[in-house]
C-alpha cells in the first residue's frame, strides 16, 4: 500500500523568523499602548474625582440661601433653576460658569424697560449681601455674587411658558431662553456615549483654564463644542481617547457658527465673530497645538505631559 507522502506534507514552507519578530513587536506595543492608556485614565480619574470633590454643595447652599434671601422679599415668589453647568453636571468650582437662573414675578418689572430688571435685581443683592464693588457686579445680562469665597452668576429671569425671558444684551428687548432643552440635549449625548462625554467635556474645562484669558472659550461654547464633535462618534469610549479626539476636531469646528438650540441667541460663540473670523482662528490655533502635545505625549508615552497639558499637580 502507498504511503501519504511523509509527514512533510502538514507544512507549506518553513517559517519566517523576520515576520514572527515583527508579529511578537507588534503584540508587545499593543500591549504597551494599552498599559499607557490606562495609566492615563486613572490619572485622569484621578482630576476628575477632585473636581467632583470640590464644593458643588456647597455652592448649591448659596443658592439656595439667595432663594431665601429673596424670597422673603418678593413674598415666594422667586424660584431657581439650574440652567448652567450645575443641572447639567459639568460643573468645575472655578473653571466652570455658573449659569442660575433667578426667576421674578413679572409685575416686578411691569411696564419697565428689559434693562431695568438686571439693575433692580442688583440693587436686591446689594441690600442683603452688601454694597461693595466686590460684593455685587452688574454686567449686560447677569449679576456677580461675590460670597463665602466663591463667585456665583446669577440671571435674572421672567417666567414665560415653558421658557423664560432675560434681557437681551443690549438691554433694549427681551430674549426667550429655554436651558432645560440644551440640558436634555447634553444629557441624551452624554447617555449615548456610556456616560463619558460629561468627564470629557470637565477635562476640556479644566485644560481651557490654562490657557490666556483671550484664548480661553465659554463653558456653554465648549458644552456645544462637545456634542457637535462627538456626534457619530465610533472610537474608544475612554477619557483618554475621547480628549484627545475633541482637540484633534475642535480646531475645525470653532471655525464655524454653532446655533443655540436654548434660544438666548442665535449662535452659542457670537463672541467670536463670523465663521473664520481672525479671533475663531487664534482660538482654532490655540486648540490644535493642544491636541499636538496630547499626540506627542502618546508618542512619547509619557504621563508626566498629559499631566501638564490637563493642569494635574
Amino acid at each position: 500500500m502507498g504511503g501519504s507522502g511523509g509527514g512533510g506534507s502538514f507544512f507549506y514552507g518553513k517559517p519566517d523568523p523576520q515576520k514572527l519578530i515583527e508579529s511578537v513587536r507588534s503584540a508587545e506595543q499593543r500591549a504597551d499602548a494599552q498599559e499607557f492608556t490606562s495609566q492615563v485614565c486613572a490619572t485622569l480619574a484621578d482630576a476628575l474625582a477632585q473636581f467632583n470633590n470640590r464644593d458643588v454643595e456647597g455652592t448649591q447652599r448659596i443658592l439656595e440661601k439667595v432663594k431665601q434671601e429673596l424670597s422673603d422679599e418678593f413674598d415666594d415668589t422667586v424660584g431657581l433653576v439650574f440652567g448652567g453647568s450645575v443641572a447639567k453636571h459639568t460643573y468645575v468650582d472655578g473653571l466652570s460658569d455658573v449659569d442660575a437662573l433667578v426667576i421674578l414675578k413679572e409685575t416686578m418689572i411691569e411696564g419697565d424697560s428689559p434693562s431695568k430688571l438686571v439693575g433692580l435685581f442688583a440693587e436686591k443683592l446689594r441690600a442683603r449681601f452688601g454694597r461693595g464693588e466686590e460684593k455685587v457686579q452688574e454686567g449686560n445680562l447677569a449679576v456677580t455674587l461675590n460670597i463665602d469665597g466663591k463667585s456665583i452668576q446669577l440671571l435674572p429671569a421672567i417666567r414665560s411658558g415653558d421658557a423664560f425671558k432675560i434681557a437681551s444684551p443690549d438691554g433694549r428687548t427681551w430674549a426667550t431662553i429655554n436651558p432645560r432643552k440644551f440640558a436634555e440635549k447634553l444629557a441624551s449625548a452624554n447617555q449615548a456615549l456610556d456616560g463619558k462625554l460629561v468627564p470629557v467635556i470637565k477635562l476640556v474645562k479644566s485644560i481651557n483654564s490654562g490657557l490666556p484669558e483671550q484664548r480661553q472659550l465659554t463653558g456653554y461654547h465648549i458644552e456645544s463644542l462637545a456634542i457637535n464633535v462627538f456626534r457619530g462618534y465610533e472610537g474608544a469610549r475612554n477619557t483618554k481617547d475621547m480628549l484627545r479626539y475633541f482637540f484633534d476636531k475642535a480646531p475645525e469646528y470653532c471655525k464655524r457658527l454653532i446655533r443655540d438650540s436654548t434660544g438666548q441667541s442665535v449662535h452659542v460663540d457670537e463672541y467670536l465673530g463670523e465663521e473664520n473670523s481672525v479671533q475663531r482662528l487664534v482660538l482654532a490655533d490655540a486648540l490644535g497645538r493642544i491636541g499636538r502635545r496630547l499626540a506627542n505625549a502618546d508618542g512619547a508615552r509619557s504621563l508626566d505631559e498629559w499631566q501638564s497639558v490637563v493642569g494635574i499637580e
